[in-house]
C-alpha cells in the first residue's frame, strides 16, 4: 500500500472531554482504502520538545469527504500544540501506515476491546465488521464516568459494554472483570488496544478461552518505516519493528508469557 507525506487541512475539532479531542483531517486527493488498526504519523510544528513525529490509531475515515479522524489525548506539549491547531490549519501527515486488525466473517462473534485511547482504532473496526455482517461488541475501559467518552458513537456499530476502574459507570474494575469474558459468551475473535497490562490480560484470558486475539501495540513509533528501531518488539521470529510489521499482532506470535 502506498504511504502518502501530505498536507490534509483540519476541517473540524471536537472536544470530548477534559483531555480528549477528535481531529478531523481532509486529504484534496481521494484516499485509498485505509484498514482498520492502520495509523498515521504527525508532524507537531512549533513544539520545542517535539522532534519526532507522532503516531496516532485512525479513528475512523469518511470517504465521502476524503478525511481521516484521529483520537488526540492531550499529555504533554506535542499533543497540546497538536489541539490548539485552528480550523483550516494543514498538518503535516504520513498515511497510512502498518499492518492492520484482520476481518472478520459473516457472522462471526467478535469483542473490541479498548482501554484508555486504546479505543481509538476501534470505532472504524466496529463500523466494517458490522458491514461484513460480523455481530460486534464493545468492551470499554476507562478510569471514571468523565472518562468514558464516544459511548453512543460505539453504539451504532454495536453492543457497548463499559468498566471503569473505581465503578462509577459500567461495571467497577479492568475490563477483563466484566462478566462479558465467561465462556458462555462463546466469542469467535478478540481484537484489543490500550496500555500494555490490560493487553496482556486480556490475551491470557483469550488463551485460557481459547479465542483468537489480535492486539494492537502502542510502542513508540517514530518514524513509520522501519528505520529507527525505537518500536521493536520480541516475537517467534524474531525482533520485529511495531511500525511495519505491525502495530497489529496474533498473540500467538508474540513472545508474551501467557
Amino acid at each position: 500500500m502506498n504511504k502518502k507525506v501530505c498536507d490534509l487541512i483540519l476541517t473540524k475539532k471536537t472536544q470530548l472531554n477534559h483531555d480528549n479531542y477528535l481531529l478531523e483531517l481532509q486529504s484534496k486527493e481521494p484516499l485509498s482504502a485505509i484498514n482498520p488498526g492502520q495509523f498515521v504519523n504527525v508532524l507537531i510544528k512549533d513544539a520545542s520538545s517535539t522532534f519526532l513525529r507522532r503516531p496516532f490509531s485512525v479513528h475512523e475515515v469518511i470517504y465521502a469527504t476524503n478525511s481521516i479522524v484521529i483520537l488526540v489525548k492531550t499529555v504533554g506539549e506535542g499533543t497540546y500544540k497538536l489541539v490548539e491547531a485552528e480550523l483550516g490549519d494543514k498538518i503535516d501527515v504520513v498515511f497510512p501506515l502498518g499492518n492492520g486488525f484482520s476481518l472478520p466473517k459473516k457472522d462471526e462473534k467478535i469483542l473490541l476491546i479498548g482501554g484508555g485511547v486504546g479505543i481509538a482504532p476501534m470505532m472504524q473496526m466496529g463500523r466494517e465488521s458490522k458491514e461484513a455482517r460480523a455481530e460486534v461488541h464493545f468492551l470499554l475501559g476507562a478510569r471514571s464516568a468523565k472518562d468514558q467518552i464516544l459511548i453512543d458513537e460505539f453504539k451504532q456499530h454495536g453492543s457497548v459494554h463499559l468498566t471503569t476502574n473505581d465503578g462509577s459507570m459500567g461495571v467497577e474494575g479492568f475490563v477483563i472483570h466484566h462478566p462479558i469474558f465467561s465462556k458462555k459468551e462463546g466469542f469467535d475473535r478478540i481484537y484489543c488496544c490500550g496500555p500494555d497490562p490490560m493487553m496482556h490480560a486480556v490475551a491470557k484470558k483469550a488463551k485460557a478461552l481459547s479465542i483468537d486475539c489480535e492486539v494492537s501495540l502502542e510502542n513508540m513509533m517514530a518514524c513509520g518505516f522501519g528505520v529507527c528501531l525505537c518500536c521493536v518488539t520480541k516475537t517467534n521470529e524474531g525482533n520485529k519493528c511495531v511500525c511495519t510489521d505491525g502495530p497489529v499482532f496474533n498473540i500467538k506470535d508474540l513472545e508474551w508469557q501467557i
